[in-house]
């Protein structure tokens, strides 16, 4: 019997909002009340769909243990608190789906990325979620799900003098902005090379180049070595926009223009498709009911899934 753990969908999921910490790393972007209507919100509208899915899924015989890995350390999409729990936004979605799951109790371990990739393969974790691209070769080795989870956002970061001329992607490209070269084995170069095959006549020169420090493509940047630096954008937010990110000080010098949301995965074990089955059967339920969209809300500030490419299906090019 699964006893108390579960209670309620109304209750599980305020507290998995509740956790939430702000928008990308800048903890001081949302305010408690902001976090508290979410919860609110996110509660009402779940609730409903939890109790259907109970209904269509009665509890018979013994609820299976589920062993879900998640990284320690990626805020906003997954973390280990202070305490040693978990949160993020992929951890709140996952408890989400667990409320719409009876047949299953999912347990969550903060590790390391290799712990997670290594332990999912092995079986050791039923699935692992740490803000993962799909790739074909990812998808031999675990088994992808039909619905991301979330989406990482990428665009373009250039000095604040030219924000009024690079109002997005296709804008600096007209312009003929210098890129600052990307290493061929790093995705984002595929989707640069994806974006100029897509806009034959404004190509955007692409450079191979090894792996450098971050800093140097801010410096270069700010120098006018190169116009643009082809960034993550939690990766803007917590290194230059909050007030104790490591690059601070470049916070007047430099702007950002989201292009693209890149869907994020959760990795199941290649024996676990009929639970990864049942994560789609709870994830659809969720985004119908507006919950992704408000934890996303909560813990970026903003909709990760409007900034997906509409129509998009696991293998597209981005």
């Amino acid at each position: 019997m699964r006893k108390n753990v579960k209670r309620t969908a109304a209750f599980s999921i305020a507290t998995a909002l509740t956790l939430g910490l702000a928008a990308c790393g800048s903890s001081t972007a949302n305010t408690a009340a902001t976090n508290t209507a979410a919860t609110e919100a996110a509660s009402q509208g779940s609730e409903a769909a939890a109790e259907t899915v109970k209904s269509e899924n009665p509890a018979s015989g013994e609820v299976k243990t589920i062993q879900v890995a998640h990284t320690n350390y990626y805020k906003p999409y997954d973390f280990q608190t202070p305490d040693g729990g978990s949160d993020g936004y992929e951890v709140a979605v996952l408890k989400a789906v667990d409320e719409l799951l009876p047949q299953y109790e999912f347990q969550f371990t903060p590790t390391t990325d290799d712990d997670l990739l290594v332990g999912v393969e092995s079986g050791k974790y039923d699935v692992g979620t740490k803000g993962v691209w799909w790739t074909e070769a990812r998808s031999k080795t675990y088994v992808f799900p039909k619905n991301y989870i979330g989406a990482s956002v990428i665009g373009i970061l250039f000095r604040a003098e030219d924000k009024d001329k690079y109002t997005d992607l296709e804008a600096f490209a007209k312009d003929g902005g210098k890129l600052v070269p990307i290493a061929p084995q790093n995705a984002q170069y595929n989707i640069v090379e994806n974006f100029n095959k897509n806009h034959p006549d404004s190509q955007i020169k692409l450079e191979a180049s090894d792996a450098f420090q971050v800093s140097d493509a801010y410096q270069w940047v700010t120098e006018g070595r190169y116009d643009a630096y082809f960034e993550i954008r939690t990766s803007y937010e917590a290194n230059i926009v909050a007030d104790d990110g490591e690059y601070h000080d470049y916070v007047d010098k430099l702007s950002y223009v989201p292009y693209e949301g890149i869907p994020t995965w959760p990795l199941f074990n290649r024996n676990n498709q009929e639970l990864a089955d049942a994560y789609d059967g709870a994830i659809e339920k969720l985004k119908a009911d507006g919950t992704l969209s408000k934890l996303s809300k909560q813990y970026f500030g903003y909709d990760l899934f409007e900034l997906v490419p509409k129509g998009y299906q696991k293998g597209d090019q981005l």
